[in-house]
């Protein structure tokens, strides 16, 4: 889409709806900085299908839904 102002033409981008924060897709790198993990142990818990669930694309890079990240951390609570 375009405007003009001031004689200038402005170019501005189509509004995309927003994802929810819960629905964000994470990468890899922010999912082992928000767990404070190196990615060998990221892998490894995934080998041994401990790791939260994976979102894999069709270029193969894996992505982490937020909301998946959340319940995966509130399971690993040890009971009192």
């Amino acid at each position: 889409m375009a405007t003009t102002q001031g004689g200038l033409l402005l170019m501005t981008a189509p509004t995309l709806p927003r994802q929810r924060s819960a629905d964000v897709l994470l990468k890899v790198n922010e999912v082992l900085e928000i767990l404070g993990i190196e990615r060998s142990t990221f892998y490894d818990w995934r080998a041994k299908r401990r790791a939260p669930r994976c979102v894999k694309l069709p270029n193969g890079q894996l992505r982490v839904r937020r909301s998946v990240l959340d319940a995966w951390v509130d399971a690993q609570e040890e009971g009192n």
